[in-house]
């Protein structure tokens, strides 16, 4: 259902942390002139996890309000409390998002068997399309092929968001679900592999800098050109691990920053990007015309 590159925007905030909706928007149509293919609101790097639930909904129903069905949004709504999660999917149904976008739980380290009930109990609760994620590095769940497999034949799971970068589990659930839900990366540094090996996007973190690349990219690695989205992927290739100097989305809301796309803000216990690390990643900037040389 959505392919491509799908930009997982970062929510904009004052120094003050409170959040700036004119920056979002900005953002929005920032993304919609670059050609991103899709938008993803308040999940990880849209810092879902320092929202409270009114804001987070907040956020969900004004980008869907500032895209005006010109590019599709996908709503972050994932919890380690399946009833939280029902509420949040529930609400972003309403605020007219196209799908959800649902972490596995973190921190409670359910079971596989958990982890099916648990994506099963929203999926039948919330008709809304809903893509799985998975990315044990910040969860410490990791949910295994086997339950994927299972959660595959559900009719409103369409696909999964693969963040382990492991390119051997990704040919798996290529192979095991691909006829049945949209195998999605979440790793930028091997993205274009896995669209290439028959995946059908990246949920991104570097396209929130640069979208136009990273949907060409997107777009040659689906065409099967591999030379070309290498030559792509190659000019931006920096940014994919730079970053990540700091726990996403401390780098990217720096950089954004940066650019004059968004103000300083951030909130605890995320912390402005260290003073250490701002000339690497602003030098690759540079590099790839995002900033002038200071």
């Amino acid at each position: 259902m959505f392919h491509g590159s799908i930009v997982a925007l970062v929510t904009p905030m004052q120094a003050d942390g409170s959040l700036d909706l004119v920056a979002l928007r900005r953002l929005v149509e920032f993304h919609v002139e670059n050609g991103t293919d899709a938008i993803v609101a308040v999940g990880t790097t849209g810092e879902s996890a320092t929202l409270d639930e009114e804001e987070h909904c907040h956020v969900i129903r004004l980008t869907v309000e500032y895209a005006k069905g010109r590019i599709p949004v996908i709503a972050g709504t994932g919890a380690n409390n399946t009833r939280e999660a029902i509420t949040l999917t529930r609400c972003a149904m309403e605020a007219g998002a196209d799908a959800c976008l649902l972490v596995t739980p973190y921190y409670n380290k359910p079971t596989q068997e958990g982890l099916y009930r648990h994506f099963k109990a929203i999926a039948e609760a919330v008709a809304i399309p809903q893509i799985l994620y998975n990315v044990p590095g910040r969860t410490g769940v990791d949910m295994l092929p086997d339950t994927v497999d299972r959660l595959a034949d559900i009719s409103n799971i369409v696909g999964i968001k693969e963040a382990t970068g492991n390119l051997d589990r990704a040919r798996e659930l290529i192979q095991r679900c691909g006829s049945r839900i949209d195998i999605l990366s979440g790793d930028d540094a091997t993205a274009m592999e896995l669209i290439l090996l028959g995946g059908k996007g990246n949920i991104s973190v570097t396209a929130n800098l640069v979208p136009k690349q990273m949907h060409e990219m997107c777009s040659a690695a689906l065409a099967g050109n591999r030379e070309e989205a290498e030559r792509i992927n190659n000019e931006v290739a920096e940014l994919h691990k730079l970053l990540f100097l700091e726990s996403n989305p401390i780098p990217v809301k720096w950089a954004l920053y940066a650019m004059g796309l968004i103000p300083e803000g951030i909130r605890l216990p995320l912390t402005f990007f260290a003073e250490q690390h701002q000339p690497t990643l602003r030098a690759a900037m540079q590099r790839c015309g995002l900033v002038q040389g200071s």
